[in-house]
């Protein structure tokens, strides 16, 4: 099945009939919340409130282990992350969808990996190209025709948060080769890798990043951007679940 990963409000979908709830816990403790199984535009598809239900948890507090253990055991076989991002780059103007092909870790101190138990194999996974190719060509194909401003391609910048950057820090990052940058993106994907799940990333550009406007950033400018934004995101990912085979 196809998972989806973000906010409580992907479950307000249209045309999506929820069919059950799935409460469990793993071996790396419970997941952020219940996972979500429902039906959308004929597929059967899940769904998963990264920040818990109501919204708790900040980045670094996410159990992302537990996350993504959980939704492999219920039967996710590919999964597309949504990702509220800033724009570094002119490639990621306010409003629009960023695709990212590649992504850079600053975070620190997270629980990075699913083989860290000294009684198995220590395991190394090849992370060259992070995000899943074939779910990226579906993707494209769904963005094309969806009439939206958004673009093919982007380093993604994960940062540890939950403050917002600096512009010297944003300015380094640009200097690294980033378009965007946001909290949530490591370690989610390469545990995804570790899982064997296929992975992608669709971000919404919620703000300029520090030092990217005359002013200063604001929760209310970022809320209505998120607000307006995540209408197109769902539109997208319905499409998409529509026309999705695994």
């Amino acid at each position: 099945m196809l998972a989806f990963i973000g906010g409580t409000g992907l479950t307000r979908m249209e045309n999506l009939r929820i069919i059950d709830s799935h409460t469990l816990s793993t071996r790396f403790g419970a997941p952020s919340a219940p996972i979500v199984e429902g039906e959308l535009n004929g597929n059967k598809v899940l769904f998963l409130a990264r920040h818990g239900d109501p919204h708790v948890l900040l980045p670094h507090q996410v159990n992302y282990r537990a996350n993504l253990s959980a939704l492999k055991e219920v039967g996710a076989t590919a999964i597309v992350a949504v990702n509220a991002v800033g724009g570094i780059t002119a490639q990621a103007p306010t409003g629009g969808l960023v695709l990212p092909d590649q992504i850079i870790d600053y975070t620190w101190g997270r629980e990075m990996t699913l083989f860290d138990d000294p009684a198995e194999p220590l395991v190394h996974v090849d992370f060259s190209w992070p995000f899943d190719s074939a779910l990226r060509n579906g993707l494209k194909e769904t963005l094309a025709a969806s009439g939206l401003k958004w673009n093919d391609g982007g380093c993604y910048a994960a940062t540890q948060g939950p403050r917002l950057e600096t512009a010297a820090e944003i300015a380094r990052l640009e200097r690294d080769g980033c378009d965007i940058v946001g909290m949530t993106g490591m370690p989610e994907a390469v545990l995804a890798r570790e899982l064997e799940l296929p992975y992608a990333m669709l971000s919404l550009v919620v703000n300029p990043a520090a030092g990217k406007s005359s002013h200063e950033i604001t929760m209310a400018e970022i809320e209505a951007v998120i607000h307006d934004g995540m209408a197109n995101v769902c539109r997208v990912l319905a499409d998409f679940a529509g026309s999705y085979t695994a």
